[in-house]
């Protein structure tokens, strides 16, 4: 692009922001690019490329091209001009697909016409040999083209002209009194340069064959003809070049465009335009909106329950009450708790690196999403792409939507995998269980030295074991506060363990619904949002790029 803006300095004058529209177009054609048509993105990326080739060549000489049909006499008006005999006429004119350039001040200007594409054997200039000394200061800078005939049987003389006309900064359009409202070239070329009256003269030949009486009506009957496509202000000059009528006339009127400097800007400008026009109506001027959090929240919410998250939710509660009521039930009796199965390990969720090594996949066994789940899915889905794309032109509509729904198919082992890599949080232990586990143990020790103490009261004289001393607290035997007191006491924590039990799991399965719809979260985000917010994004491009370009 510096080499763009570099040329459009050179160019014209300073201030100019010529390279900017360029940049603007190429911006548009490479957002727009698979979401609009493609023939009207192809067209405006060859128009920015156009533009930006012709903005690194020669500023300093105009391309001006001389189009007409087979009669029209554009071969004579261009020898006219040139007060050479470049162009071969009538009958003797050759069978070629080549343009015929002659040049005024050829310093600069084969790299320029090399971008033509005029073979070197097609190229004069003016002030060779061949102008014996007959310099003409007035075209000074002029490159002028003599085309093929755009009526021609010949094919390539077809994709010839249509080629130059492209190229060229000013068009000379060489009409004659037989074929001047020929449909061919009105259709085919006039009417599509509307947008480029600026660059364009007509020229009406062979005005001497025309009685004198009729000439201003057939020019008035040119000028409205003109004027239905769209090219009201553009001059119609009558000439003869046989006769030499009006050619210093039209030579005046090419030197006073070539000498503002303003034909190639012009040129470039119009086609600018026009392209990004053109992009423009199948773009549409609606209003990108972002993506309510509302929408996405309710997506999310929609992913989580297709993934299972109630499922696993519950399963991380009924685990960690499992776990813990293991961890802080009787010694003597939480064993029986291991014959009973995880919840967690049933889905195949929180097995730890060796179980999942051994289980010789991540993959978990969370059910299905249903089809009543996977079509509230598919409602958010839609209703969130419908959202963002309300008031925007159809194709980019219809590419919301398609990135709405173009990773869907990848849900389900998203999903899978998000569950399957978030930490539950189940693993650890709480601290509190341990002291509750040191204390259990206490109170059970307490009951059994209490109850061993008392059975040496009861049975010791059988065992001639004499004088087991039995001492008081607060009034009750010591060995009897050991047994009761620890029985009692191991119960009310028990009752307490499970009041702590239910707060922990409730706590750990918020925990773990917070994390998963974190995770699940991500996948609506990758899968869905971003993939919105890419067409989005683009869209703003577009529309950035042509407002510069049609600026």
């Amino acid at each position: 692009m510096t080499s763009v803006l570099e040329g459009a300095k050179k160019l014209v004058s300073r201030g100019s922001d010529i390279g900017a529209r360029i940049a603007g177009l190429e911006q548009a054609v490479t957002a727009s690019r698979g979401r609009v048509d493609d023939q009207v993105v192809d067209d405006a990326s060859a128009v920015a490329e156009r533009a930006a080739g012709r903005l690194r060549l020669s500023a300093d000489h105009t391309v001006v091209a001389i189009a007409g049909a087979t009669g029209s006499g554009k071969s004579s008006t261009f020898n006219a001009l040139t007060e050479l005999e470049l162009s071969a006429v009538g009958v003797r004119r050759p069978t070629t697909s080549w343009a015929t350039a002659c040049v005024w001040g050829s310093a600069g200007a084969a790299e320029l016409l090399e971008w033509l594409g005029i073979p070197s054997r097609h190229q004069v200039t003016r002030d060779s040999l061949l102008s014996t000394g007959r310099e003409d200061n007035l075209l000074q800078g002029v490159v002028l083209l003599d085309l093929p005939d755009h009526d021609s049987t010949e094919v390539s003389h077809h994709l010839e002209v249509d080629r130059l006309v492209q190229l060229a900064d000013t068009l000379v359009w060489v009409l004659d009194p037989q074929k001047y409202a020929d449909a061919a070239v009105h259709d085919r070329y006039l009417a599509p340069l509307a947008n480029h009256q600026e660059v364009v003269l007509v020229v009406l030949n062979q005005i001497d064959q025309v009685p004198e009486g009729r000439r201003e009506a057939m020019l008035d009957d040119v000028r409205r003809l003109l004027a239905a496509d769209g090219l009201a202000g553009v001059p119609v000059l009558a000439v003869s070049a046989r006769e030499g009528w009006g050619i210093d006339e039209l030579r005046a009127e090419i030197a006073k465009r070539v000498a503002a400097k303003k034909a190639t800007k012009q040129r470039l400008e119009a086609d600018i335009k026009g392209a990004a026009s053109r992009l423009q109506e199948v773009t549409g001027d609606g209003k990108a909106r972002g993506l309510a959090k509302d929408r996405i929240a309710a997506l999310d919410d929609a992913f989580a329950e297709a993934a299972g998250v109630p499922t696993v939710v519950k399963a991380v509660e009924e685990s960690t009450r499992m776990r813990a009521n293991r961890a802080t039930g009787w010694p003597v009796t939480s064993w029986l708790s291991k014959l009973k199965p995880d919840p967690l390990k049933r889905l195949h969720l929180d097995l730890g690196s060796a179980g999942k090594a051994l289980a010789g996949t991540a993959r978990t066994s969370v059910p299905q999403a249903t089809q009543v789940q996977r079509a509230r899915v598919d409602t958010e889905v839609r209703a969130l792409a419908d959202q963002v794309s309300e008031g925007l032109a159809r194709p980019w509509a219809n590419a919301v939507r398609r990135a709405s729904t173009g990773r869907l198919d990848d849900l389900g082992d998203r999903l899978d995998k998000a569950l399957a890599g978030s930490d539950l949080g189940v693993a650890r232990i709480p601290v509190w269980a341990g002291l509750v586990r040191v204390l259990q143990w206490a109170l059970i020790l307490a009951a059994v030295a209490g109850a061993v103490w008392l059975g040496l009261l009861a049975f010791g004289a059988y065992l001639r074991i004499d004088n087991v001393p039995t001492p008081e607290v607060v009034g009750f035997a010591a060995p009897t506060l050991m047994l009761v007191g620890g029985v009692l006491l191991g119960v009310l924590l028990g009752l307490v363990c499970r009041v702590l039990v239910g707060l922990t799991a409730r706590s750990r399965a918020r925990t773990a619904d917070k994390r998963l719809r974190g995770a699940i979260s991500e996948v609506s985000r990758e899968l869905v949002v971003e993939p919105v917010e890419a067409e989005l994004a683009a869209y703003s491009s577009a529309r950035s790029g042509l407002a510069a370009a049609m600026h």
